[in-house]
């Protein structure tokens, strides 16, 4: 190790000095892993070493075009959308600069008014339909920057709720001056097909055209592809089959509703490749992202047997902790390691921001049962009210307090053996924010690599979905069979060759929404009968 790397034997008054190794922050954006109350020692590291490395030339043959998702036969290039001359073919690169040159021009002719919505006045309104990252990552963006004077405002519709979906354009009212991004790799997501349609009638109850203001980001080619070429939507924007849902921030799918939002897309980007450059340093001490990376494998004995707590003390950055989720679950959550044995692996995220849960929370955190770490993230720059910083106290202000309240909730939590570590930013911008996403990004990596897990496919995922397409087809049999004569759970099951369990809540959701489908004594499964009306 080297001379700023931690060490098991120093006081503890000295571990302020050893954890919070100067030559592991990034400089610009300014980014500082504090590792001083994480319970790290040399020992620790040492025993991980060799798997760190081993991690670290993991990545360097993913970012050279390795097939490392090898279950779907993917390259794996999301590091390449902030560094384009790393991808492993020129098209790649070509493709990657010319997307974000599109995605620039179309938002400088969205906000001079060149594009117009055909029924007059401008667009103002954003309208997404996503699911997972595709949503989740311009939820966040939209979260952090969001500025009175900005020039569109965002709305995501992020699942197939009927009522959430109307509630949220009923806030909205018209749509005239609203654009519709439609997120999806396939074109067949069943939440954001469902979405889309909800968007499409809204549109003709309004009289106004859907096609004249959708938009797809999509994979060249597919269903969703095909249908706005058909209709003439507005714009098409790719979507890579090298990048994930998790991991698709920084591509069209971030960067699009960002650059309508009025973010600078090229702070981003930035902030985020040179974190990229900061997590490909080969010593330990100096990589931030394998030194965060080491801190949960210790904390979590390498199995994920402690959840992780994100707790940023900043209000805009409330939704870090529910992108981290899936980042981090999705990435990690598997059953299978890549030699095909069966290690259960994953780990837990959870949180909201300080010091609210203070007041929820924590107090389990510092007396309850100890299944958890802490990762803080801490703003310098409080921001806030023009003029000087209101004092609420004589010479403290509302910041102070902010600030204050963190330190005592680490200081609480590491009186009772509760480890955390704390990533501090100057101050909040696309900069610091593109750097912080990459820290993570490139962390849940390299644990992939120390557990041996495939971070970059979701067969949990694509199961559950096989499992909602057998429902819904059971469902279509269930209503085909239904007559006048009414039949009770175990006949009509019968009839479509099903188990009565399967058919129960099917038929209690169908006499609970459908007029045609009658139900008498409906919430007692032995004595409910079912009948077409």
């Amino acid at each position: 190790m080297s001379d700023n790397a931690p060490s098991s034997d120093h006081a503890a008054n000295d571990r302020f000095a050893a954890y919070l190794s100067r030559r592991a922050v990034l400089e610009d954006p300014f980014v500082e892993l504090d590792l001083s109350h994480a319970g790290l020692d040399d020992r620790a590291l040492a025993e991980r070493e060799a798997g760190l490395q081993r991690a670290l030339d993991a990545m360097e043959r993913l970012e050279s075009g390795e097939i490392v998702n090898v279950d779907e036969n993917r390259m794996v290039g999301h590091f390449w959308l902030r560094a384009p001359g790393l991808a492993p073919l020129p098209e790649i690169e070509q493709g990657i600069l010319a997307a974000l040159q599109d995605v620039e021009a179309f938002a400088d002719r969205v906000h001079s008014g060149a594009l117009a919505p055909p029924e007059g006045g401008a667009f103002t309104k954003v309208v997404l339909c996503g699911i997972g990252g595709s949503a989740l990552g311009p939820m966040l963006l939209a979260d952090v920057f969001a500025r009175a004077d900005q020039p569109m405002t965002l709305t995501v519709l992020d699942n197939t709720d009927p009522d959430g979906i109307a509630r949220a354009l009923g806030q909205l009212g018209t749509l005239q001056d609203a654009l519709v991004i439609v997120i999806s790799k396939s074109g067949g997501t069943p939440e954001t097909r469902n979405a889309m349609l909800e968007v499409e009638r809204a549109c003709r109850e309004q009289s106004i055209a859907f096609a004249a203001r959708a938009i797809a980001i999509t994979t060249p080619g597919s269903k969703l592809a095909q249908r706005a070429e058909s209709e003439g939507w507005v714009a098409q924007f790719p979507m890579w089959d090298w990048v994930g849902g998790r991991t698709s921030v920084l591509s069209a799918v971030g960067l699009l509703p960002a650059a309508l939002l009025g973010l600078d897309l090229r702070a981003l980007l930035a902030g985020a490749a040179a974190m990229d450059d900061a997590t490909r340093r080969r010593e330990t001490a100096d990589n931030p992202a394998a030194l965060l990376a080491a801190f949960w494998h210790v904390e979590g004995n390498g199995r994920g047997e402690r959840a992780m707590v994100v707790l940023p003390y900043k209000d805009r950055l409330m939704l870090m902790s529910r992108y981290l989720q899936q980042l981090v679950m999705e990435s990690l959550g598997k059953e299978l390691d890549r030699r095909g044995r069966s290690v259960e692996q994953g780990l837990a995220v959870y949180g909201n921001k300080g010091s609210t849960d203070q007041h929820a929370y924590v107090q389990q955190l510092r007396d309850g049962v100890h299944d958890f770490f802490c990762v803080f993230v801490r703003v310098l720059q409080d921001g806030g009210a023009r003029g000087e910083p209101l004092e609420v106290e004589p010479g403290v202000t509302t910041g102070d307090y902010l600030d204050g309240f963190w330190q005592g909730t680490r200081t609480a939590l590491t009186e009772k053996g509760r480890h955390s570590a704390t990533i501090a930013l100057d101050w909040l911008d696309e900069r610091s924010l593109g750097a912080l996403l990459a820290l993570f990004e490139r962390a849940v990596a390299i644990y992939a690599e120390l557990v041996d897990v495939n971070a970059f496919h979701q067969p949990g995922v694509e199961a559950g979905k096989k499992a909602a397409a057998v429902v819904i087809d059971l469902q279509q049999r269930l209503v085909a069979a239904l007559t006048a004569a009414p039949v009770d759970v175990r006949g009509l099951a019968a009839l479509v060759g099903a188990d009565p369990a399967d058919c129960w809540p099917i038929l209690q959701h169908l006499a609970a929404n459908r007029p045609d489908i009658e139900v008498a004594q409906g919430h007692d499964p032995a004595a409910a009968r079912f009948r077409r009306a």
